[in-house]
């Protein structure tokens, strides 16, 4: 048999190619044949590769000469029928030899009637009559609104649809007494079997009586034919078929159902005039008035679905419930090609388009799309994944909801192209049911989502997520986070693992820090041993004392698991570090130190101290912030330290020493000691005990384009009480400091903040280098005796510092003086200060030269 069907496509492709036709399908398999008058095959589109058939006639077979009319004929009347129940045209290739006429994918009605056999008697029946009510509408068009007589009505006329559909075809005869050649009254009887199905006028007179009769008797007496054969296909034709006619007896209905025997009969009346049409048999059988011999189509439950689904976007409200009702109940009773091709693509066209309930319509989508072949499931679904655009909450809602019954079926481009970007508004609805369907979705999604989106887009929104107010969301957030967390990147896993299970242990909702312990298990694979110990474990310790014992008991057991990671680790690595055969080496003490540089008493401490305090101003400073000034600035706001830039409105003057090599405690530390206390007298000495840095600072020589209207106008300074060598935070006292008070009395009055009037700090020339000088932060050593808090808040060791005593000679008061008085003493004191820079910058020098 595969020989022949071979054969077949061989012959044709043969006859093609002499043809010179370019086919727009690739042919398949022969699949049934009409003698020698229309051969059928599957094909395949070329354009998007969906199924069709093929019907080819072959004009160079002897035997189908005569007959080449009506084949013409029957492309014609194809191409310009156009009815749900017709068979549908598509294209055609012809040429001399051949014509080639292709329609939708479809099979003989006779291999149909075979599968059907072995259903059970309600479901043929409801098949039967569906069928039947399909083939009576499309004679009803052809007779009334076409004004046309088939002819040939009979079952190798009928085709059936993949969605079990029955088709009319086999319009070889279809005539309409209006054209010009009309083949029924003249050719009619060269179909074959074209006898079997004739009325008893036409066996009588021949079919040119058609002509002058009704459109509809012909086919009238065919349907009732057509009717017995497919009710009993194993009994004779009805005696009525042959003279002298006789009714119908009850006795031979067979299987013809009860309420539609009364019409059987009816449509083999022998006389044309009182034969019932196919539009009345039609309407008698759609009539829902209760009779013996009506309604039999009416509740035919396959008519009923296919008239609710046709009108679905014209109905109301209750019907679009009831229908929806009806395929919900009975889902599981329809054929399933019937569900799948029919009752499908139907609820997905009324979903994407008719504004129906998406909460109802899409989980009867998806229970109908079970049925359908993983070929053909994306061709049925995919607009169902278009609607992810959709803006209605109820269709996103239904959508997240059934996504376990698709979601892999579905292949990672569409995921990627069409879900995902749809998909991620959801994380930031207003809804909070929304955003919680979101995040259940993407661990259904999650397996076919690119590396991009799941290292960078989606973590994006988790970590907004787990600050959402809804506590179930920042649960099921961080749930997710441990679920992906073996597919993530390893950079990711380090970035981003532990900050979000650490977050979620912070939750005040109880379910969400124990989500975060449980996370924490579930991805113990994905921390190496150095964060287990500096980063995991810090996390997880405070949850053992959580004030629910759910969480506390998680913690433990977390603990366990990573404590076990560690000792197992541990147990591995060598006893030292240390280079066998190297005597010198020493150890090693966190933080930078050696046990040669450790020192055992205070006064190697404060040392150590004075020469880390000097590198620290010599590393912030550099030599040529000296020769620059403090713009004068109405500004309020405090400065601060410049982090390694220089700010040019405000850049601070200072002194610059020699940087040593850094910290060593109880190391050589005389020099460093030695400069801190030579340089500390110094200043005292330049300052002659009534000069202080904040009575005398220092300033731009050359500025004499400030503007000094201030000054003349300002209150009296304040001057600051700060030593040099204190403020420098050396720990060197002055030598004329009385030595009976108290120092840490001194250190208390030193720290305290200076408090200097707005006006006088922003608007002043008279502002100090020290009142702007940023102050470095202050370092707990609460291991050191003898440092203690200085004003700068830099902890220095603290040698002796008494309390300062008042400034002998205060600035004197600009507001009693005249003019000209103001205008000669701004001269003296702008030359004395320009004196002053160059006698401490040769000091400076002198004191860097000691120190190396």
């Amino acid at each position: 048999m595969d020989y022949l069907r071979n054969l077949g496509s061989a012959a044709v492709s043969t006859l093609v190619q002499k043809s010179g036709i370019n086919l727009p399908f690739t042919l398949g398999q022969k699949v049934a044949s009409c003698e020698t008058f229309w051969v059928l095959y599957d094909a395949t589109k070329r354009d998007d590769g969906s199924p069709v058939s093929v019907f080819e006639y072959d004009f160079v077979h002897p035997l189908n000469k005569p007959t080449i009319p009506l084949a013409k004929n029957a492309l014609r009347k194809l191409r310009t029928i156009r009815h749900p129940d017709v068979l549908k045209f598509m294209d055609v290739a012809e040429s001399e030899s051949a014509i080639l006429i292709m329609t939708e994918r479809v099979r003989p009605l006779s291999a149909a009637l075979q599968t059907w056999a072995s259903k059970s008697q309600q479901e043929r029946q409801d098949w039967l009559l569906w069928g039947l009510h399909r083939v009576s509408v499309a004679l009803a068009f052809i007779n009334d609104s076409a004004a046309s007589t088939h002819g040939s009505v009979r079952p190798d006329a009928i085709f059936i649809s993949p969605s079990g559909e029955w088709k009319l075809g086999g319009f070889e005869v279809l005539s309409n007494p209006k054209d010009d050649n009309p083949v029924l009254y003249t050719m009619g009887g060269l179909i074959p079997g074209s006898m079997s199905c004739a009325p008893p006028e036409v066996k009588k007179n021949g079919w040119s009586m058609l002509k002058d009769g009704p459109s509809s008797a012909a086919d009238s007496y065919a349907l009732g034919l057509l009717l017995h054969s497919v009710f009993n296909p194993t009994h004779p034709p009805p005696e009525t078929s042959e003279p002298p006619h006789p009714p119908p007896q009850p006795s031979s209905r067979g299987a013809i159902p009860p309420s539609v025997f009364p019409c059987f009969k009816k449509l083999l009346n022998p006389n044309p005039k009182a034969r019932m049409t196919p539009k009345i048999f039609l309407d008698t059988g759609m009539a829902e008035t209760a009779g013996e011999a009506s309604g039999f189509f009416a509740n035919n439950r396959l008519v009923k679905v296919c008239g609710g689904l046709d009108n679905f976007s014209l109905g109301s409200e209750v019907e679009k419930a009831t229908l929806l009702r009806t395929l919900k109940e009975s889902a599981s009773s329809f054929p399933p090609e019937f569900a799948s091709f029919r009752i499908l693509p139907s609820l997905v066209t009324a979903l994407e388009y008719g504004g129906a309930s998406a909460a109802t319509i899409v989980p009867l989508v998806l229970q109908f799309g079970k049925n359908v072949s993983p070929d053909e499931y994306m061709n049925i679904l995919g607009p169902l994944i278009r609607l992810f655009a959709s803006p209605d909450r109820g269709t996103r809602m239904a959508l997240l909801d059934s996504l376990s019954d698709y979601a892999d079926k579905v292949d990672k481009k569409a995921v990627v192209d069409k879900i995902w970007p749809n998909l991620q508004s959801g994380f930031t609805d207003t809804v909070p049911v929304i955003r919680e369907a979101t995040i259940r979705a993407i661990v259904l999604l999650s397996p076919k989502l690119s590396d991009r989106i799941l290292n960078n887009d989606l973590l994006r929104h988790l970590a907004r997520l787990q600050s959402d107010p809804e506590a179930s969301i920042r649960t099921n957030t961080c749930i997710l986070i441990g679920r992906l967390g073996p597919t993530l990147g390893y950079n990711t896993k380090q970035k981003v693992l532990v900050p979000a299970f650490s977050k979620a242990l912070k939750d005040s909702f109880v379910h969400a820090r124990v989500a975060g312990l449980v996370a924490f298990t579930a991805t113990s694979e994905c921390f190496n041993i150095e964060d287990v110990a500096a980063k995991v474990i810090p996390s997880i310790v405070g949850a053992t004392l959580d004030k629910e014992k759910i969480v506390r008991d998680q913690a433990f057991k977390a603990m366990e698991l990573f404590m076990k990671r560690l000792e197992t680790h541990a147990a591995s690595m060598p006893e030292t570090a240390q280079v066998e055969g190297d005597g010198n080496a020493s150890l090693v003490v966190p933080g930078g130190f050696t046990q040669a540089s450790l020192v055992n008493s205070a006064t190697g401490a404060a040392g150590a101290f004075a020469g880390w305090a000097m590198s620290s101003l010599g590393r912030k400073l550099a030599p040529g912030d000296l020769q620059s000034t403090i713009a004068s600035t109405s500004d309020e706001r405090p400065l601060t330290p410049s982090n390694g830039t220089d700010t040019p409105s405000r850049t601070i003057p200072s002194t610059s020493f020699a940087q040593p090599k850094g910290l060593q405690l109880g190391g050589s530390n005389t020099n460093a000691k030695a400069v801190a206390v030579q340089l500390a007298e110094k200043v005292a000495a330049e300052e002659g005990g009534n000069s202080t840095w904040a009575g005398n600072d220092l300033m731009d020589v050359n500025a004499d384009e400030g503007d000094w209207n201030a000054f003349e106008s300002a209150p009296a300074a304040v001057v600051s009480r700060f030593t040099s060598a204190a403020d420098l935070g050396f720990g060197t006292s002055r030598s004329n400091s009385p030595k009976g008070e108290d120092d840490w009395g001194t250190m208390d009055t030193l720290a305290s903040p200076l408090k200097i009037p707005t006006s006088t700090l922003w608007g002043s020339p008279r502002l100090t280098s020290r009142a702007l000088s940023p102050q470095p932060q202050a370092r707990k050593l609460s291991s050191m005796s003898g440092i203690s808090p200085a004003s700068s808040h830099r902890h220095t060791p603290i040698s002796s510092s008494p309390a300062l005593p008042a400034d002998p000679d205060p600035a004197p008061k600009s507001i009693c003086m005249s003019k000209e008085e103001k205008a000669n003493e701004m001269a003296r004191r702008k030359e004395e200060r320009r004196l002053r820079i160059e006698r401490l910058k040769g000091q400076k020098k002198t004191a860097v030269s000691a120190a190396k």
